[in-house]
């Protein structure tokens, strides 16, 4: 992969919010690029306005690709896929024979995502379920294990996404959970609202929860690493 100093300042998309611009432009000038198909979805995303926030941030998409890589998964499971963006990069780090499930409940902007696997080539690889993730999550077979799984979704609904995957885990598996320190408001005792409390809530009970270790990173809005230990 190419150096990431091609990109202008236009292209710079969320980057944390404890980084400045001049610091979070470092960073991505020492980060592989993204390619040209995920440099076009970030495009067409940045056009959609406000939402287009819900998108992770390039660092986080190569991380993805790295831990995938790594890992190299024969089953991997995205909750909360949007356009498509974190599920392309896990995608294609994907071994041959390894299969995505995304699960999300908007068709529209899955669409795009559709869109973008086709023509990244990796579209045969991916399942997506228009459903409540949870519900998918149940219907698997009861011996199915999931070798990498990353949660980005309903933030009140994170404990029970990880309470389904967290025993499906595979002896190598890893749960990447994004959003964890939310903005810096999980430190703020003033901020009360419920996705803030949900995540406060959830990041107690993963560093509470004997059977896995686990990492907080200050990737983005925050990376939890989990891996069941028992």
């Amino acid at each position: 992969m190419q150096n990431n100093s091609d990109i202008s300042n236009e292209d710079i998309y969320h980057r944390s919010f404890f980084l400045d611009e001049k610091l979070f432009e470092y960073i991505l000038g020492h980060t592989s690029s993204p390619d040209e198909t995920q440099k076009s979805l970030i495009e067409t995303t940045s056009k959609l306005g406000k939402v287009s926030a819900m998108q992770v941030a390039q660092d986080q998409g190569i991380f993805l690709y790295m831990l995938v890589a790594a890992i190299r998964p024969k089953f991997a499971v995205e909750i909360g896929t949007f356009t498509g963006y974190s599920s392309l990069a896990i995608a294609k780090a994907l071994p041959e024979d390894g299969k995505l499930l995304c699960c999300d409940v908007s068709e529209e902007w899955t669409s795009v995502a559709s869109e973008y696997w086709k023509k990244a080539g990796v579209d045969k690889k991916i399942e997506l379920i228009i459903a409540p993730a949870k519900q998918t999550l149940v219907n698997l077979p009861d011996d199915k294990k999931i070798d990498f799984a990353f949660i980005d979704a309903d933030k009140g609904g994170y404990l029970e996404y990880y309470e389904e995957i967290v025993p499906r885990l595979s002896d190598h598996g890893l749960i990447a959970i994004d959003n964890v320190l939310w903005s810096g408001r999980v430190i703020n005792q003033e901020i009360s609202d419920d996705d803030t409390v949900s995540i406060r809530k959830f990041n107690d009970h993963v560093s509470q929860d004997d059977r896995v270790s686990s990492v907080m990173l200050s990737i983005g809005d925050g990376i939890t690493l989990v891996k069941r230990t028992n």
